[in-house]
């Protein structure tokens, strides 16, 4: 049973849109230097704590050591409930910039040895080639048992690679999700937000074969043609219609249609 009496400062339950990505979340950090120029961290009511290019640990961490500590509590507390949907790191920042990284590993480590399967979701490709050789000396060293199967690497692929300044190229991304699929990791393709549909649906073809999962959605706030995107739709199921992907087209964009 989960204990009400924590006041969870890293693990929680998302509300919202961001409630269709995940059942359960993390967060250690607010700040990204992505610099996404469409990014809904530096819009509305949040921006001022959530929004900047200097990743932070957030306020209700004393340092790494306290934010992991709380971070168990948080698991142990929670641990039936995350076992069964699994945990999202992160929405208030990327779980992989050179100042977030390491705690994203300590984190997902601890996670998968409870048998609590982990989501990342990226806009950087830098960091696979070394984790993947890391990952096959150890393992095959029998230093580190991890199983595969707990882990679900996702990358947000838009096309617009000037909209993302401080990220990896999408096209970066792309070879570093066929690399991760290789070796065995789930993946999955956050394509959202749509900035044009011919280039979302590119994004789709070119990831066909080495994405498990595509979750769809719309630039929040943006009206689109509703021909255009009964079209886009469509386009998409018959893309991936014989790969056995899946496809998940967010509440927005359903609506939208």
């Amino acid at each position: 049973m989960e204990s009400r009496t924590i006041k969870r400062k890293a693990i929680y339950q998302p509300a919202g849109k961001a409630g269709e990505y995940a059942k359960w979340a993390c967060n250690f950090y607010v700040g990204c230097s992505n610099n996404c120029t469409y990014c809904y961290l530096k819009k509305g009511i949040g921006s001022k704590c959530l929004g900047g290019q200097i990743p932070t640990l957030k306020k209700c961490f004393r340092d790494k050591f306290h934010a992991l500590c709380i971070f168990e509590k948080e698991l142990k507390a929670n641990i039936t409930e995350l076992q069964k949907h699994g945990l999202f790191i992160t929405f208030t920042s990327d779980p992989f910039l050179p100042e977030t990284s390491k705690l994203t590993w300590e984190a997902a480590l601890m996670a998968s040895e409870n048998k609590i399967p982990i989501k990342f979701l990226t806009k950087r490709a830098d960091w696979v080639e070394p984790y993947l050789k890391y990952y096959t000396q150890l393992t095959a060293k029998k230093y580190l048992k991890v199983d595969q199967k707990y882990y679900a690497f996702g990358f947000t692929l838009t096309g617009h690679d000037e909209l993302e300044p401080g990220a990896s190229t999408n096209a970066e991304r792309i070879k570093a999700m066929k690399k991760l699929h290789d070796a065995g990791f789930k993946t999955f393709a956050s394509i959202e937000p749509i900035i044009d549909f011919e280039d979302s649906f590119q994004m789709i073809c070119d990831t066909n074969c080495i994405c498990d999962l595509y979750k769809v959605g719309l630039e929040s706030g943006k009206k689109v043609n509703k021909k255009e995107l009964n079209k886009f739709i469509v386009g998409v199921i018959k893309q991936v219609e014989f790969s056995g992907s899946k496809i998940y087209f967010k509440d927005s964009l359903l609506k939208a249609a």
